[in-house]
């Protein structure tokens, strides 16, 4: 039996103008097969490949389609993904007390009265049960008492040996809390200053608006409070201080914690304690305010205490280039005041103060002023009758910034030399020197402040206008800093360290230009001395020194053979002079006797005539 098969494919063309085009071929093939192998299973075998049909390809329809450009098309196996941020709402926790009473006694006794104690305490201590516990529990308490004395579990090992080196641990930072000015009006933290007490958490912010002109200067609702922060709680500052005018610096009493000092943008000097807040809302007001006539008339950039026997003195320092000291309890006119100039000797343009630094170790009557020329000058009060105790750095181009410098501070361990900040570079400097020892490298952005280290002799601190902190270690190299930290997107404008040189603090605080100060917590190897570093440092400085006095020795013999040299040059040019003038006496004495000669016989004819007519 045989049968035909046929197969019928469509084919459907897209085409622009025309509907869809059908095509349709048939394929038939013509197979027998006997009727009795109808109905068996099917078996399949492996065999040779025969091409039923083939439709070779032809240009015969290309003129009724147009080509359709090529189209790349992307596929990812990769599912995609959207990133987004979400902050957890803040908890505002607030401090609270418990109040602890006396109870437990039996409703019969009055704990009021103390015949009544003492009675059921004579009865209590006559029991039996009272006594046979005391007789267990003894033998065991003074076990534990025998143990304490013998091994102090609080005590540490090994503290001087164990020193860390950069190597075991590379230099980082972490931040732990932000706390963010309170006010709706962003507005820069201009000063940081921790608490004088290690074991307290307190730092006491100033916030103002340093920008010249600032169009939110003239906002009738401008912000002047400044606030003292409790670094365990960040949502809430602890305490607030309602000044006058917005506060540009703020200090602790070192000797009083409980009075501070600060410098406000209109000049005055404003005296808080704390002690005494206010009972409606809670802020401290300034219970000592300088007058207008008597103050600076420009805002006060640094304020510092100083060594005194009440301890209630201080000194400010402002652009309008004045230096004044003061008594807290009575502000009404300041105790003393300096005007500063860029010549010592001969008066000069009065120079605006931008920073202050006072130690009392290095001397108590010694200051030192960062000035807006970028020099440094250097205020000794015991040296009253010279220049009246001041001196200037070299103004000489490289020598000096090129321009402000924003913060001055002496080494807290090596405290002859210190550091400037200004412009792109900060310098070390010694006192007895007027041109710097050392400097970095100049910084890609405009360097805003900096400070030392407390622990460490060769660490200092830098911050910038691209809000990065950099962290120097002259210990490990001084060409390039160890550590770049971008606190955030925003110019930082102060920096403070925790501690001192006797008591050791790992704790950083950083403030920018909207108000936020970040708390930093540096590593063991910024925050721990290392192994003979306090020497190592002291060698590098001075040697340093001893290079700087070679080079101004050698500078000062130049210029005295460049004088002398004029010198010569002046004399020689008078002696010409003279020898001028002299053949030019000479010129006129011999014009004169020619002209007496001319005269001369010009008369003799006329006397011959007279003699021939006689």
């Amino acid at each position: 039996m045989s049968k035909n098969k046929k197969y019928q494919f469509e084919i459907l063309l897209p085409h622009p103008f025309f509907q869809a085009i059908v095509f349709i071929m048939e394929v038939a093939y013509l197979y027998s097969k006997p009727r009795s192998e109808f109905g068996k299973p099917c078996k399949f075998a492996n065999g040779e490949t025969t091409v039923l049909h083939s439709i070779l390809p032809t240009k015969d329809y290309d003129k009724d389609y147009i080509d359709k450009k090529s189209c790349e098309v992307c596929i990812s196996t990769i599912p995609s993904m959207s990133e987004s941020y979400v902050n957890t709402e803040n908890v505002a926790t607030k401090n609270s007390s418990i109040f602890h009473t006396e109870g437990g006694w039996p409703k019969d006794v009055d704990m009021t009265e103390q015949t009544d104690l003492a009675r059921f305490r004579k009865k209590a201590e006559k029991d039996e049960s009272y006594l046979s516990a005391v007789r267990k529990l003894a033998p065991i308490a003074e076990r534990c008492m025998k143990q304490n004395y013998t091994s102090d579990l609080y005590q540490h090992y090994f503290e001087k040996d164990n020193l860390f080196d950069h190597c075991s641990e590379p230099p980082s930072a972490k931040g732990l809390a932000v706390f963010r000015d309170p006010s709706n009006v962003k507005r820069s933290a201009t000063s940081i200053d921790w608490h004088p007490e290690i074991s307290s958490s307190k730092i006491a912010v100033s916030y103002s608006i340093m920008k010249f002109q600032d169009e939110r200067l003239n906002s009738p609702n401008l912000p002047t409070s400044s606030y003292i922060w409790d670094i365990t709680n960040s949502n809430k500052p602890c305490i607030e201080l309602t000044p006058q005018s917005p506060l540009c610096c703020l200090r602790f009493n070192p000797k009083s914690t409980d009075i501070l000092v600060g410098g406000c943008y209109n000049g005055l000097i404003t005296c808080f304690d704390l002690r005494k807040p206010d009972a409606t809302t809670g802020s401290c007001a300034p219970t000592e305010t300088s007058i207008a006539e008597t103050s600076h008339h420009d805002p006060v950039n640094d304020v510092h205490w100083i060594s005194s026997k009440t301890g209630h003195q201080c000194v400010s320092v402002s652009t309008d280039g004045k230096m004044m000291w003061w008594d807290t309890r009575k502000l009404n006119e300041p105790l003393d005041s300096l005007i500063l100039y860029n010549d010592t000797n001969h008066g000069g343009v009065n120079v605006g103060g931008c920073s202050l630094e006072y130690n009392s170790e290095a001397g108590p009557t010694k200051y030192l002023v960062g000035t807006e020329l970028g020099t440094v000058v250097s205020v000794n009060l015991r040296n009253r009758k010279v220049n009246n105790g001041v001196s200037m750095s070299d103004d000489a181009l490289g020598k000096k910034h090129l321009g402000p410098i924003y913060c001055i501070r002496r080494n807290p361990i090596h405290n002859k030399f210190f550091m400037t900040i200004g412009d792109w570079t900060a310098k070390i400097w010694n006192e007895d020197l007027k041109s710097p020892i050392i400097s970095t490298r100049y910084h890609e952005s405009y360097l805003t402040g900096g400070c030392w280290s407390p622990v460490r002799a060769g660490v200092f601190y830098t911050i910038d206008a691209i809000g990065s902190l950099n962290v120097w270690d002259f210990n490990h190299r001084q060409n390039d800093s160890v550590l770049t930290y971008n606190v955030g997107r925003v110019p930082l404008t102060s920096i403070s360290a925790q501690g001192n040189p006797q008591v050791t603090s790992n704790l950083l605080a950083v403030g920018d230009e909207d108000g936020t100060v970040s708390l930093l917590e540096l590593c063991k190897s910024l925050s721990l001395s290392q192994k003979d570093e306090k020497a190592n440092i002291l060698n590098t400085f001075e040697r340093e020194t001893r290079k700087e006095k070679n080079l101004e020795a050698r500078e000062r013999e130049f210029k005295r053979s460049v004088t002398s040299q004029n010198q010569d040059v002046i004399v020689e040019n008078e002696d010409d002079a003279e020898g001028d003038a002299i053949i030019q006496d000479i010129e006129e004495r011999f014009r004169k006797l020619l002209a007496n000669e001319t005269d001369e016989k010009s008369e003799e004819p006329s006397n011959m005539m007279n003699f021939n007519k006689d």
